[in-house]
């Protein structure tokens, strides 16, 4: 369903999610279009910054000495982390989005940007009620923020085309199933984010219930583009 939103921008922040060197072009965990993301993402953080909202940056980096390694996780030949090893520079944040000082960055063990019991603390100091959400893997460390800062009663705004996976069919139907579950959030695209950080009204789309889209293989990208 679509409908007319405004944000607070005193109670509403950005959240950038894994937004580093490694999805740029990894043989392996490169993401599709990941320069349009980056685009898009770039232009909402700069828009944030000239209207002053809270920004946070989340990116994983992978360390076993601050967290060892799980029983089943993946590792490399070497035994080290199979991605996002704390010691390779693909971890860095791109510098088309990079913090500025004062920015929060959350170096994360973790699908969440949550997981390290950073952000919520930081969210509700700042009364938070609503965050702006960019990065990748949508169906992944993108789903896993989203499906937090619900549990921590903070609704999200899900930036469509500032996210982005392994493959645009992967994003897409990741973002449906977000978009079915999406509890006092919404999904837009990148346009009508920037005029809502601007303070101006925009369309947004909004469930009106619990799983309100069943797609297949034929619809899901029609689906997707309707949202």
């Amino acid at each position: 369903m679509r409908q007319r939103l405004t944000l607070d921008p005193r109670r509403t922040a950005l959240v950038l999610v894994d937004l580093q060197e490694e999805q740029r072009d990894h043989p392996l965990y490169a993401v599709e279009g990941f320069e349009a993301v980056l685009g898009n993402a770039r232009r909402i953080l700069e828009a944030c910054r000239n209207n002053g909202l809270l920004i946070a940056h989340s990116a994983y980096r992978r360390d076993f000495t601050a967290v060892p390694k799980r029983p089943l996780e993946y590792v490399s030949a070497n035994g080290g982390p199979a991605f996002s090893d704390k010691d390779s520079p693909r971890t860095a944040i791109c510098g088309e989005v990079a913090p500025k000082p004062g920015e929060t960055v959350i170096w994360k063990n973790e699908a969440s940007a949550f997981c390290e019991g950073d952000l919520a603390p930081l969210l509700r100091r700042a009364d938070t009620e609503r965050i702006i959400v960019c990065g990748v893997w949508t169906e992944a460390c993108v789903a896993a923020t989203v499906r937090d800062a619900i549990a921590e009663g903070i609704r999200v705004l899900l930036v469509k085309d500032a996210c982005g996976s392994g493959t645009m069919a992967m994003h897409q139907t990741g973002v449906i199933n977000l978009a079915n579950r999406l509890a006092g959030g919404a999904v837009a695209d990148t346009a009508a984010t920037l005029r809502l950080i601007d303070g101006a009204e925009a369309e947004v789309w909004v469930a009106e219930r619990p799983v309100p889209i069943l797609f297949g293989y034929d619809d899901a990208e029609k689906l997707y583009q309707s949202l």
